[in-house]
């Protein structure tokens, strides 16, 4: 099965799930909800940190970390002695960063965010129509999940 950024299931469910109002991290990680083993206020709880580039530090981007998230939870070791596994799982993750690099540009929240007028610090800026619309997050959010669903289908 071939997949598209356009015919994409994934990347319109997290899309949606940003508008809601769910952060970044959230909304790609909710996409996958049924890949997962816990259930929608779980996923929410464990990802809601990553949101505005961890906590709004502006770091790695919080749909690349939603994205990370899921690919451990369904490809990624428990064993701290499965040296195969961790080089298998960081090998995806470089994958998935160059993606999405050659995309945007950079993961990192901050980079990505360069030019569009933020306020610093920890209040989270209420979700308008003037804020989806200045900000790239909605599409990197949607690119997140449809990468991970294609990189899914590949493998």
């Amino acid at each position: 099965m071939s997949i598209t950024f356009e015919n994409s299931k994934r990347a319109g469910i997290a899309r949606k799930y940003f508008t809601d109002g769910y952060n970044c991290a959230q909304a790609v990680a909710l996409a996958f909800e049924d890949m997962l083993q816990l259930d929608k206020e779980g996923i929410a709880l464990m990802s809601s940190p990553f949101g505005g580039g961890m906590g709004r530090m502006r770091e790695v981007c919080g749909a690349v970390s939603g994205m990370y998230m899921v690919l451990g939870a369904k490809n990624g070791y428990s064993s701290p002695d499965d040296m195969e596994g961790k080089k298998k799982l960081y090998a995806e993750v470089r994958e998935l960063a160059d993606e999405f690099k050659l995309e945007f540009g950079s993961i990192i929240c901050r980079e990505l965010l360069d030019g569009v007028e933020t306020t610093p610090g920890v209040n989270p800026e209420k979700r308008t129509e003037a804020y989806y619309h200045k900000r790239p997050c909605g599409e990197q959010v949607a690119y997140c999940a449809y990468l991970l669903e294609k990189h899914f289908l590949e493998k």
